[in-house]
């Protein structure tokens, strides 16, 4: 990643005016590459991929490139920025109109989200300063990067999302939420109004400003229960697993269709597939993290096979000591994690 040297705003904003007198586009990618992680989140919590997001990226800095004569210093330079990556997420999403959440799941399950992809928290680091302060912490860390959060804010229509964003998120004021939505203040607030209503209804037991527990807060109790889950799923042990789940857990493995609630009902299906015989093969497990939630990292040494190789990513939600929610991703969208792709049969790896 590029090292950046950062300045105060208003020498940073007089800079890139200079910069774009003068045409210097490596001066320009210098300034506006600091901000690339976070506008990378940003796309990410208006799409829900994150290799979609990694499009989007590049595509805002094309558009920056190509609109640079726009910019008249009158606002930040990460406020013109996040302007544009808003309405290159708008513009996106009119062309995925086709890609909605899909029906609710088994037992009024939330509706899944088939383009759902994690995000791994080594990258999140890379924004987060450790200020509160600081607007990159507010996209990272102060809130609604967990999962719950993703999928919830994609049942907003484009315009509401990207005002609760804005708004509620990165702590935009009305009118300069409504100038990066090229819309009136009026306007702004009453989609404000109705995303927040409807971000209630699909987190009935959540504030919309929580905040996700972290690595360092994690408890004692927390930590053991992690331990014994990836014990249980190492050793093939359905019933060592189940103890470790909420009766009302909920279960998903985007971008596969289909969500279902219920722990026996869950369980069972593992059981049916394999999970606990010798068909598969043998478990390894590596602890990761993901939207600020743990994340378990599968093995699997099939029959006849030397090496384990990476299978799937468990991101988990713990309430009160147990696991409530469990989103399985295929580890072919996970390679971000900085993980091996196999380890060794033996020893079991400690975990991290």
């Amino acid at each position: 990643m590029t090292t950046v040297e950062h300045h105060p705003p208003v020498l940073e904003e007089a800079r890139f005016l200079q910069t774009i007198r003068t045409g210097d586009s490596g001066a320009f990618a210098l300034l506006t590459e600091r901000y690339r992680r976070e506008l990378h989140v940003h796309c990410y919590r208006m799409v829900a991929s994150f290799e979609d997001a990694q499009d989007l990226t590049q595509e805002v800095f094309l558009r920056a490139w190509r609109r640079r004569d726009t910019y008249e210093g009158r606002s930040t330079l990460r406020a013109w920025l996040y302007r544009i990556a808003t309405n290159a997420c708008l513009d996106f999403l009119a062309r995925r109109r086709n890609r909605v959440p899909v029906a609710p799941g088994q037992d009024g399950a939330p509706s899944e989200v088939r383009y759902l992809q994690p995000y791994p928290d080594r990258l999140l680091d890379e924004v987060a300063t450790g200020s509160p302060d600081d607007p990159a912490d507010a996209a990272v860390a102060k809130e609604t990067i967990e999962l719950a959060f993703i999928v919830a804010v994609q049942h907003l229509p484009p315009k509401q999302r990207a005002t609760l964003i804005l708004r509620d998120v990165l702590g935009w004021n009305a009118r300069q939420a409504a100038a990066a939505l090229d819309t009136t203040v009026p306007a702004a607030n009453s989609a404000l109004q109705r995303a927040r209503a409807t971000m209630r209804q699909q987190l009935p037991d959540r504030r919309l400003d929580w905040r996700a527990s972290s690595k360092e807060e994690l408890s004692r109790q927390d930590r053991d229960l992690l331990q014994r889950y990836m014990d249980a799923h190492s050793d093939g042990d359905p019933h060592a697993l189940a103890e470790l789940l909420r009766e009302d857990l909920r279960f998903a493995m985007p971008p596969e269709s289909g969500s279902w609630v219920g722990r026996d009902t869950i369980v069972q299906s593992w059981v049916d597939s394999g999970f606990g015989s010798d068909i598969l093969g043998r478990w390894r497990c590596r602890l990761t993290w993901a939207n600020r939630q743990p994340a378990v990292v599968s093995y699997l040494r099939r029959p006849g096979d030397t090496e384990f190789r990476a299978f799937a990513v468990d991101v988990l939600t713990v309430q009160d000591g147990l696991v409530r929610e469990i989103t399985t991703f295929p580890w072919s969208v996970c390679e971000t994690f900085g993980l091996p792709a196999t380890l060794q049969a033996a020893p079991r790896p400690p975990t991290t």
